[in-house]
């Protein structure tokens, strides 16, 4: 099966009371652009995310969450001086911490901050085609001009509320040699 792989730059999902605190009480995140999973879309604000070894502005991505997560890739950790898990989206316990600047306030961050892991999302119907369950890990070959590469431990996330498509970082994107949406093959 072919599908369409993103790279996905850094990013920071926000709970309500963290929004409240960086943009003001009451402030509703102002969608600029949809993104390919439905209710998802890339706010027109952005914060700053402060480590020792300095900062970078962040996307937010919509609509709030239940938690906050701020998703960087390695290359950000060593640049801001942050220790941060790979993990899967949502796991976030024990995970790092930064400070996140927006024009109203700031947030200790005591946990939150991950390098996401490689993942892919099926639609229910692309998993059972593919014998791939929710959880499990896939191979995703991307072709590219001198610089193919398969992306091992690829994890499967499963629902109908998905949109079939990888996501794999900055750093992953660049070492293909990636612009824009690419087409990669899963296997098991």
């Amino acid at each position: 099966m072919h599908v369409v792989v993103e790279a996905i730059a850094r990013h920071v999902h926000l709970c309500q009371e963290h929004l409240d605190i960086l943009f003001g009480y009451g402030h509703k995140l102002t969608p600029r652009k949809y993104l390919r999973q439905p209710g998802m879309f890339l706010a027109a604000e952005d914060i700053q995310i402060l480590g020792p070894g300095g900062k970078v502005s962040a996307n937010l991505i919509g609509p709030v969450r239940e938690k906050t997560q701020v998703e960087i890739s390695m290359s950000d950790c060593r640049a801001l001086g942050l220790q941060a898990p790979i993990r899967a989206s949502g796991d976030l316990s024990g995970s790092g911490s930064c400070v996140l600047v927006g024009p109203c306030g700031e947030i200790d961050l005591e946990e939150g901050v991950i390098v996401p892991q490689r993942h892919v999302h099926l639609t229910p119907e692309d998993a059972e085609e593919l014998h791939a369950a929710d959880g499990e890990t896939v191979r995703v070959s991307v072709h590219s001009d001198k610089r193919s590469l398969t992306f091992e431990d690829v994890l499967v996330r499963v629902s109908p509320e998905y949109v079939t498509c990888c996501h794999v970082d900055l750093d992953e994107a660049n070492a293909v040699g990636m612009t824009g949406d690419v087409q990669g093959k899963v296997s098991l």
